[in-house]
């Protein structure tokens, strides 16, 4: 597998997810604003949509969006556990968690990077992701990870999200118990492993 990423995106999650199972894997870095790979090729001939992450399979299909790709991720390694058994309602749980992160949490911090929005725009996105911070806070109150007792490829993908926050003027420490569950999940060792790769380890 070939995994296609820019360092600190929202194709960290994958990656993570990549390491934690173990499975071989290749990485290609991406320059997205000029669109190429980091081997000169055009990016846009992998992924039309010309976002990481994109994941080549060994037969070469690709697979983009990240809930999808983690979720192949971990049903490629069962015994990992990093996802719950298809078909199951903890699976459902598992898409209800990665949906929410995608939709309510990752498209939240989005506009907070555009150059082109007004402050006053941006104070109002900022208060609405804060109502999905403090949403998160009270879930995580009391659990480990976001749908339980047991780590899964959603809360890879929320670590990622969450790294962002001092990028964008917001300060983790506002909601103690999120802080905490990111340093939680920032010493694991794939998660280590997959920061110093993409050259964010400090």
């Amino acid at each position: 597998m070939k995994l296609y990423y820019s360092p600190g995106a929202c194709s960290l999650s994958p990656h993570i997810a990549l390491r934690e199972t173990g499975l071989p894997f290749d990485l290609v870095k991406v320059d997205l604003k000029a669109k190429v790979t980091e081997h000169g090729d055009d990016f846009r001939k992998v992924n039309p949509k010309g976002a990481v992450p994109a994941l080549q399979l060994d037969d070469g299909q690709v697979l983009t969006e990240g809930a999808a790709i983690v979720q192949y991720v971990a049903d490629r390694k069962p015994d990992a556990r990093l996802a719950p058994e298809p078909g199951s309602v903890e699976r459902y749980r598992l898409q209800e968690a990665l949906n929410f992160v995608g939709s309510e949490v990752h498209k939240g911090f989005a506009p907070l990077f555009y150059p082109g929005y007004s402050d006053d725009a941006k104070a109002l996105q900022k208060a609405s992701l804060r109502a999905r911070l403090d949403y998160l806070e009270g879930e995580l109150k009391g659990r480990p990870y976001l749908t339980g007792d047991r780590y899964t490829v959603a809360d890879g993908y929320l670590f990622t999200v969450l790294g962002w926050t001092g990028y964008v003027g917001l300060d983790l420490g506002d909601w103690p118990t999120l802080k905490a569950y990111h340093a939680r999940i920032a010493a694991r060792p794939a998660v280590q492993a997959a920061l110093k790769a993409e050259g964010l380890a400090g």
